[in-house]
């Protein structure tokens, strides 16, 4: 697309205002000379991609670093490690003279964990008050959503109402925020590079079931852009759906009848394979979703493994936070 165009586009969007891609992970729209005066709202609305902030009136204090790397967090011990610690360890691996902390955005899942185990992490705000008060002037907030839905914008809220308190504060993007956009990487094909290992099928039987968790926010469109992408790769016999949102199990039934599937391989795309893939898709109640299909008639096999535990998810996870990281410099 020429720049001509894309003023004449912009110009039907804002007025006066030219949106032009800028390449790379921190990306934004720039605004036409021809604006003078734009509002705040305008500038918000043009930030997108790894978010940063620079104090004008810091500039002076020195630097001192840290990563905040926030998750909604699992009460499952044994997941938890071997993917939110697993994905903290390897973050903090490749930035070894940084200092990194784990804060869970679910107050009940804080609360549970202190009362069971007696460790107790701290919310978003209070690890940046802590962080604040050791005298860290820039942080790096690393965020382990997979898609930008509700949780993700707690995380750009904290970023917004903490980012003033800091010489210089930044915000990466979730696992998967770039479609492919012009000038832009597709996170939706890493991801299921990521995933070729788990989603190979050998019959034209068998199909793999990948369980998300679903958004009542727009955000929710990413499992059909998942789904699309899975399709252009020839991955004709693997289904997103998801526990809370659209698609869900209902909707994928008929097609798997439809293609004349016998063997279902269930996993969850989710982070950790916490309560809803453990319950929710691999439980023995009736309504599980590993009964639901066997009654159907289908031959199920469960993959209880969180995303955490992938290694080629773990690096994506690296490499979000070295945007981070670079977007406070």
């Amino acid at each position: 697309m020429n720049v001509k165009k894309k003023l004449l586009i912009a110009s039907l969007f804002l007025g006066a205002a030219a949106f032009l891609p800028m390449s790379g992970a921190e990306a934004a729209y720039s605004l036409s000379s021809e604006v003078k005066t734009a509002t705040p709202a305008l500038m918000n609305a043009t930030e997108i991609g790894t978010l940063s902030y620079v104090n004008p009136n810091m500039k002076n204090v020195a630097n001192k670093d840290a990563i905040l790397i926030m998750s909604f967090g699992t009460t499952y011990k044994d997941t938890r490690a071997k993917t939110i610690d697993a994905t903290v360890n390897a973050i903090a691996k490749a930035n070894p003279n940084v200092k990194v902390v784990t804060a869970f955005t679910s107050h009940i899942i804080i609360d549970r964990i202190k009362k069971k185990e007696g460790k107790t992490y701290p919310t978003p705000e209070e690890a940046l008050k802590q962080l604040k008060a050791e005298g860290y002037t820039r942080v790096a907030l690393v965020s382990l959503d997979i898609i930008p839905g509700i949780e993700y914008s707690y995380n750009r809220g904290v970023y917004e109402h903490a980012k003033k308190d800091f010489k210089s504060v930044s915000l990466g993007t979730s696992l998967l925020y770039w479609q492919g956009q012009e000038d832009q990487r597709d996170d939706i094909e890493d991801f299921i590079k990521a995933l070729s290992a788990d989603i190979k099928t050998n019959t034209k039987d068998e199909a793999v079931l990948l369980m998300a968790h679903g958004t009542p926010q727009p955000a929710n469109a990413y499992y059909s852009v998942i789904q699309a992408k899975l399709n252009d790769m020839g991955y004709d016999n693997v289904f997103v759906y998801t526990v809370e949102g659209w698609p869900n199990l209902e909707t994928v039934l008929p097609k798997l009848k439809a293609k004349g599937i016998k063997k279902i391989k269930l996993q969850p795309i989710m982070m950790v394979a916490g309560d809803h893939a453990t319950n929710d898709m691999a439980g023995d109640e009736p309504d599980s979703h590993k009964n639901v299909l066997k009654n159907a008639g289908f031959n199920v096999s469960i993959t209880l493994k969180g995303l955490g535990e992938n290694a080629n998810i773990q690096n994506m996870y690296v490499a979000r936070a070295k945007e981070a990281v670079d977007a406070l410099k």
